[in-house]
């Protein structure tokens, strides 16, 4: 397959998804950390599409506690995914940059109907301290951004489902979870359910980075064409990234992080890659953004030597 040269950065700053505020700022703090000039000092052509417009939540009616702003989430999500296909089709790199983890609603859903309509099969690494796969059933918030897998592989409220087309964007074969240690009775649920790959810390602890790096790699290339990189930047344990809007201790070191990213970075089906919920307010000295920022240029091909 042959890898884009040419990066295309997507800005969605939403925070409609999660309870604290500060998360749609995590796109000017990422390219304040220079995302797009460490980009171009690896080769890359990289084009600054800038952000797609947000509502103001503070004009908006919650209808729905179990589905908090479902309505506003889904217009805007319909709008990612019609961005993201066109990156793909075009041939070029989407990096998306959000906003809390709702912001994969839509772009799993664009590259689920770019793959679909070319005949690639998608794999997705989520890395995140959370499963991200409850439903209006099982969600203990109502915030969607706990939702965005389970929406992904069909299992969620139709107006989202259908973003892109009604059809599941994501077979659960082809996603591994990474970093997992939090996680809701009815994402437990639903993971051994569907045999989903899922890494605990335990697991990291038990066999290595490396080790688990090189299991999901291989997995993915024998059975995925496009390989979605989904990076919460929560997944990384909070003293190294504190700017996060739900930090869980416990989390993957600085080197495990960059490690994975170096691996994936080797993968020729890696295709698309979104960060998620840098917070700017909850940061200290951007710090979180400026680890966020080097972390996609790991994925990128940066290395040590």
């Amino acid at each position: 397959m042959h890898k884009p040269t040419r990066v295309r950065i997507i800005g969605f700053p939403i925070d409609l998804g999660a309870d604290r505020r500060g998360v749609d700022m995590g796109p000017s703090a990422l390219r304040i950390a220079d995302v797009d000039r460490k980009l171009e000092s690896l080769g890359y052509t990289v084009i600054d599409e800038g952000d797609i417009p947000i509502r103001n939540i503070e004009v908006q009616e919650m209808a729905d506690s179990r589905l908090k702003y479902l309505p506003e989430i889904a217009e805007m999500s319909h709008v990612l995914a019609a961005r993201v296909k066109t990156v793909l089709d075009e041939g070029d790199f989407p990096l998306i940059l959000g906003g809390d983890h709702s912001m994969s609603v839509g772009s799993l859903a664009g590259i689920g109907a770019h793959c679909k309509q070319h005949g690639k099969t998608l794999g997705v690494i989520w890395i995140d301290a959370h499963a991200d796969m409850n439903t209006a059933a099982t969600t203990p918030s109502g915030n969607i951004h706990g939702m965005p897998l389970a929406i992904a592989m069909g299992h969620g409220h139709p107006t989202l489902t259908s973003i892109a087309g009604d059809f599941p964007k994501l077979d659960p074969r082809n996603l591994a979870i990474v970093g997992l240690r939090s996680i809701d009775p009815g994402e437990r649920e639903l993971i051994k359910e569907l045999g989903v790959a899922a890494y605990t810390m335990f697991d990291v602890d038990k066999l290595g980075m490396y080790e688990i790096a090189s299991r999901v790699l291989e997995d993915m290339a024998r059975s995925v064409d496009h390989l979605h990189i989904s990076f919460d930047v929560d997944g990384v344990d909070p003293s190294f990234a504190p700017g996060v809007g739900t930090p869980v201790p416990g989390g993957l070191t600085y080197r495990e992080t960059h490690l994975f990213m170096e691996m994936i970075s080797q993968v020729d089906a890696y295709a698309s890659l979104e960060v998620a919920e840098v917070n700017p307010i909850l940061d200290q000295r951007n710090n979180t953004a400026e680890f966020a920022s080097d972390v996609v240029t790991s994925s990128m091909g940066k290395r040590i030597l």
